[in-house]
Order: C-alpha cells, then structure tokens, then sequence
C-alpha cells in the first residue's frame, strides 16, 4: 500500500495514537498509518470537518461503528478503537499490509481461476460474519479488499453508505460505486445482504477480466447498464462465468447466498488449483451462459459436463479436449475406455494390436475390463487343452 509523508496541516497524535503517515483520503476523510505505545500498527481515519459538523452523520456514524464492534471473523479489518465524541469523529482498524484487490489486477493483470475462486470464497465467508453481526457492506469493491498474507480482508464496511463515498450523491443517501452498486440501491430500495452478494459478483468478474462487467461510462451510464443491462462475462473463467453471472441476477431473491457462494467457491479453487477444468469450446459456454438467463437456473452451475458420446459408443463422435500432456495442463484428464481391433483412436491402430501402456506418444493404456476378458478367455482355453490331453492319455 502507498505510503505518503504527514502534510503541515495533518495531526501527528489521535487519541493515543502516534500518526506516522497518510494510507489515502476519501469522501469521508483521511487515513493514516499510526500506532500505539505498544508499537501496533492502526489504519487511522479521522472524519472530515465539514462531516463532523453534522449531526445526522455523527449519530449514523456511531450506529455503524458500533454494528463493527460485533463483527466477528478473520476476514475484516478488527476495529480497535473510535472516539465517537471527538470534535472530528476518528476510528482506527487493523493495520492491514498488502495491495488491494484493485492495484494487484492494474499491476498484474486479471487473476487465474484458482486465485480469483479462492479470494471469493474467503470474501463470501467473511461476509457471512458481518451479515450475522446485522451489518450490510454496501460499498464492497476491488479497492476495499486488501490482500494480506493471511489472506484477504475487507475494509470500510457498513460506512460508504453515510459518507457520499461516490459521486453519485451527497451525505446520508445510500450509495455505492458506479460498477458494483446492486439494482436495488440504484432504485433507492432497501438493502439486504443479497446486495454485497452483487457486489461481490462484481468484485470477482473484475478479478477475473481486469475490468467491471458493466464496462465504464459516467455514473448515469454504468447505473442504467446496472439496472437494466445484463453484465458482460465473456472474459471470466467458464468455471468461475455460471456463479458470477448468479450473483448479478437482477432481482435479489435470485442470488445465492454467502454460505452457498463460500462452498461452491471452495470447490471451484480446489478444482481448478488441481487442473481439473475442462475447458469448453465458445459456442458450448455461450449455452450455458444462455440457460443461465432463465430463472431457474440462476443459483446452480453444472460442475460436471455430460459424459461424451464416444464414451458411451466405444467410438469417436468428434474431436475432444487435448490433454495436459498436449496443451502443458489445465485440461481434465482422459479417462480410458474400451478399444477393439477398431477402437476410433485418433491415428488409429493396426487390427488386432492389443493396446500397450501409455506413451509419451499419448496413447492410452489398455483398458482393463478388455485385459480381464482376455484373460478369461485364455484360462479356460488352457483348461480345455489340459483337459482333453489328460482325456487322451487315459485312453
């Protein structure tokens, strides 16, 4: 995180703690580095005058940072103290090290599938705890997760909403930013935990493109694209494109919960940290994304495709995913099946080779249910034989 020198008009002690440099500034004020006698370091931000001022943000202010206080979990920044009574109203987290989700996907481009599913699902588990505590983010957003050594955290939770922290409106109006604001936040109607699942879907198709999945605009576009736009996907991960597309569902009952998320996300990152993907060609992924559309479809994604007909054949019904060998991993790997003297293998095979181990050439190895008959079949030719020697001798 960038770190900038104390200017002439910043304080250098809050409460007791000793400020070493400004983190940021923003609609609500700015946010120093400090620490305490005991050398912890605190994220410190001292609201601005003009907010102070206000009465109405002063009580918010305080409903909000007391919500934070019940918040349990390691995935948010602890809130370790606040003076609520100060002539500019301070509170002061955890000191959180590490870039945010925003300037890692600036530097370093969109996140792999197995990144991006395994901050989700921290997120998604994290945001389990503040629902729980009766808090609703309302502004999360790449540049409010911080990914930490520990993993990531989520900051500035349950204040955006009270401090004109866009563009869109002054103090005391529900707000969010542009890109990551839910449908029903945009329409002025209440907020649930179902609006911070949108914005997470946000969050994630971002981490995974590098870019929001309403494009950019002013604040009316982007808010128009939300309300009534579908989001665009086509550079998510086919893993990751079915879940997200969920969470930006339109109407908040079709969202899948933070728990459902943090499973499924769970299993997504194992899957895909394994390479156990199976990449789709464009038109089958355009399918899905299209059955998506209909209702019911909104909360589940197919983690398994239909077995291919060659499987069910015994032949070839056109081509097929190459394997890790061929494309250097990330594709699932071919399971054997039944070959014969014309078994449909790309290359093919004389008839009546018998199938040997695989190759680095990529043949596959002899199936086994096909060794077993063929083992069968030689015992009992050998009986046979053995039995009718014997016969003869005795004669």
């Amino acid at each position: 995180m960038a770190m900038m020198r104390l200017r002439r008009e910043d304080p250098r002690t809050v409460g007791s703690f000793r400020l070493h440099r400004r983190l940021g500034a923003g609609g609500m004020g700015v946010v120093y580095l400090g620490s305490d006698r005991r050398g912890q370091r605190v994220a410190l931000k001292v609201i601005r005058p003009d907010l102070a001022e206000d009465q109405e943000f002063r009580s918010r202010f305080a409903r909000e940072v007391s919500a934070a206080r019940r918040i349990r979990g390691g995935c948010t920044a602890r809130l370790v103290a606040a003076d609520l009574e100060a002539d500019r109203p301070w509170f002061a987290t955890q000191y959180v090290p590490g870039p945010s989700l925003h300037d890692k996907v600036v530097e370093e481009g969109p996140l792999r599938a197995s990144d991006t599913a395994a901050i989700g699902a921290a997120l998604s588990e994290g945001l389990v705890a503040v629902h729980e505590a009766g808090v609703v983010h309302r502004d999360l957003k790449p540049s409010n997760i911080l990914l930490s050594p520990k993993g990531p955290r989520i900051i500035d939770f349950g204040i955006a909403w009270a401090t004109g922290a866009s563009t869109l409106t002054h103090v005391g109006t529900a707000v969010g930013s542009p890109g990551f604001l839910a449908p029903e936040q945009v329409r002025g109607a209440a907020v649930t935990p179902a609006t911070d699942v949108f914005a997470l879907g946000a969050t994630l198709a971002y981490a995974a493109m590098g870019d929001s999945p309403f494009g950019h605009g002013s604040s009316e576009v982007m808010l128009y694209r939300v309300v009534h736009e579908e989001p665009q996907l086509h550079g998510v991960h086919d893993a990751l494109a079915p879940l997200v597309a969920a969470c930006l569902a339109k109407d908040p009952e079709e969202r899948p919960s933070t728990l459902q998320l943090s499973m499924r996300l769970k299993e997504i990152a194992a899957r895909e940290a394994q390479g156990l993907h199976d990449p789709r060609p464009p038109a089958q992924r355009d399918r899905e994304r299209a059955e998506l559309s209909r209702p019911t479809a909104r909360y589940t994604e197919r983690s398994e495709r239909t077995e291919p007909a060659e499987r069910r054949t015994g032949g070839s019904s056109g081509p097929r995913p190459q394997s890790p060998a061929r494309t250097g991993g990330g594709s699932r790997p071919q399971q054997p099946r039944a070959t014969g003297p014309t078994n449909g293998r790309r290359g093919g095979t004389r008839p009546g080779t018998r199938p040997g181990p695989a190759s680095s050439t990529g043949r596959r190895p002899a199936n086994p249910r096909l060794l077993r008959q063929r083992i069968v079949v030689f015992f009992v030719v050998t009986l046979i034989v053995a039995l009718g020697i014997a016969a003869a001798q005795k004669l």
